[in-house]
């Protein structure tokens, strides 16, 4: 799909790779939403690049089909839906003094990273399926998982586990819209500079950086964004995640 016109939506769109992601979109003529729960910071962004802001929980169905609703008015019905909304958080199975992990705080891993992503993409196919296709294909949804997601490390059993499932269901979900004309692909970007890394002092950042086989540094939002442009571009890719990580695989720490 030629990428100007389209009527696209990222969810995470304020800041990191979903804020490259948007950025870039919008400079190729895409007519972009961003979905983010950071009003101040979404608003902000989507004023500079020209594009639309709405106040999303991803977790809650209500909250997206609002959302989904609002970017519609906006834009019309979306052909590229890219979703970078997500949380890290880390826990051991069992921490200090013998403690298992919090339930609470699994559940809320799952909820944001796989529940949400399959609620905005299911109902973001439902409502794409039901106009004309372009060409031979309609659309594509973009998720985005982690490296994590096959080395997931110590503490990382909730994130690994939330982002596995991201991965795992993208080729099934690519064979339930075949018909539909819809493409899914899913990015496990590897170690990206984004605001998390960016708290950390630049020594930690170039050690992290320096973990990367080539090129040894963290990766960039950009190069990110530069692959979902050929994603959307490329009518082949489908059915797959690809890994954005710089041949790395990641250790236990």
């Amino acid at each position: 799909m030629e990428i100007a016109g389209l009527a696209v939506i990222v969810t995470g769109g304020a800041s990191g790779l979903g804020g490259a992601t948007a950025r870039h979109l919008a400079a190729l003529g895409a007519k972009v939403t961003i979905f983010d729960l950071n009003e101040d910071s979404g608003r902000a962004h989507a004023q500079a690049i020209g594009g639309r802001f709405v106040k999303v929980d991803i977790s809650q169905e209500d909250s997206v089909i609002a959302a989904l609703d609002e970017a519609e008015r906006f834009h019309g019905v979306a052909r590229v839906f890219v979703g970078c909304a997500g949380v890290a958080l880390g826990a051991k199975t069992v921490g200090r003094d013998a403690a298992p992990h919090s339930l609470r705080q699994f559940r809320d891993t799952i909820e944001v990273n796989l529940i949400g992503n399959f609620i905005v993409s299911s109902r973001f196919a439902a409502r794409l399926s039901k106009i004309e296709p372009l060409a031979e294909e309609r659309g594509v949804i973009i998720n985005t998982a982690s490296v994590a997601a096959y080395e997931g490390q110590i503490g990382q059993v909730a994130y690994a586990a939330s982002k596995g499932g991201v991965v795992a269901m993208t080729l099934p979900m690519a064979r339930d819209l075949t018909s539909l004309s819809i493409r899914v692909v899913t990015i496990a970007p590897g170690l990206f500079w984004t605001p998390m890394l960016a708290a950390l002092p630049q020594e930690a950042q170039d050690s992290l950086g320096s973990q990367v086989p080539f090129p040894a540094r963290l990766g960039k939002p950009q190069e990110y964004a530069h692959l979902v442009e050929s994603i959307v571009r490329n009518p082949m890719l489908n059915g797959e995640t690809i890994r954005l990580d710089g041949a790395i695989r990641m250790g236990p720490r």
